[in-house]
């Protein structure tokens, strides 16, 4: 609040009639009530940056398993394998060198890369899985048309990538994969809305068919 406080000016007697002065003080205490206000309100109501993580599923460890349970299926898999910059990856339940799987076949590992060909990531990821992608479009039309929220619109979308037919990746790197690479074929597998990725211990066999196809 401001305030005016008069000064008596001179005149008394004769002669001619001195102006009076003032003198304005500004009172600051609403100014600084106001001031607290506005950032309690802004500490309230504001968003702050949450820390950015990348959501990965870590298997059971090789002890919590019984002794003579089978590992459990996993249906629509497919496995990445890092060295360095090759990234290789194979198709399948179960890694087979010697003994071949139920197809009749031994695991091979087939290069590819991060480009934009036919034999990039996202391409192949983009037909392996098709199941999701085609039923995130019906997703995401009902939510266009707000025949569904966000809140179920995110739900529904959760469920379906975890679903029997959907994509599951495993992610396993020997001693001179880049981290760059790893990040860039998570990130990957999240355009392609993959739900299920998962980082695991490469095994001997694995190991050794990766060093014979580097050597290549």
């Amino acid at each position: 609040m401001a305030e005016i406080a008069e000064g008596g000016g001179g005149g008394h007697g004769k002669g001619k009639k001195r102006a009076k002065k003032s003198s304005t003080r500004v009172d600051m205490t609403p100014m600084v009530d106001l001031a607290f206000l506005l950032l309690t309100f802004f500490v309230l109501t504001s968003t702050f940056s949450k820390p950015k993580m990348l959501p990965l599923a870590y298997p059971a460890k090789a002890e919590d398993i019984p002794d003579g349970a089978k590992p459990p299926k996993m249906n629509n898999g497919i496995t990445f394998v890092l060295s360095k910059d090759k990234i290789y990856y194979y198709q399948g339940e179960y890694f087979s060198k010697e003994n071949p799987d139920k197809n009749g076949s031994v695991t091979e590992l087939i290069e590819t890369d991060f480009g934009p060909g036919e034999k990039g990531v996202r391409k192949l990821l983009g037909k392996l899985n098709n199941y999701v992608l085609v039923k995130k479009q019906g997703l995401d039309g009902k939510l266009k048309r707000k025949e569904i929220v966000d809140t179920t619109y995110i739900s529904q979308l959760e469920k379906l990538k975890v679903e029997q037919d959907a994509l599951k990746a495993l992610i396993k790197t020997d001693d001179k994969a880049l981290c760059k690479n790893f990040i860039d074929l998570v990130d990957e597998l999240k355009i392609a809305e993959v739900g299920v990725i998962a980082p695991v211990d490469i095994t001997p066999g694995e190991l050794q068919l990766l060093k014979a196809k580097l050597k290549k």
